[in-house]
């Protein structure tokens, strides 16, 4: 079921319930957009640290 069909099915039940219609799919698309690109410039992602315990060996010809 893609967006436009819950959304429908979402209105049909709001509506048999008496209840306000829900948001159109995509409307608020940009605003949370811009809430995670906010996010991510006053928190950027940090890698952690590499293992480096056990390094890897050449693999051997036999392919073992």
């Amino acid at each position: 079921m893609d967006a436009i069909q819950q959304h429908m099915l979402d209105t049909y039940r709001a509506a048999q319930l008496s209840e306000p219609a829900p948001p159109p799919p995509g409307r608020h698309d940009r605003a949370v957009l811009r809430d995670l690109y906010r996010h991510w410039l006053t928190h950027p992602p940090t890698r952690g640290p590499r293992d480096h315990s056990s390094p890897s060996a050449p693999p051997s010809p036999s392919g073992a």
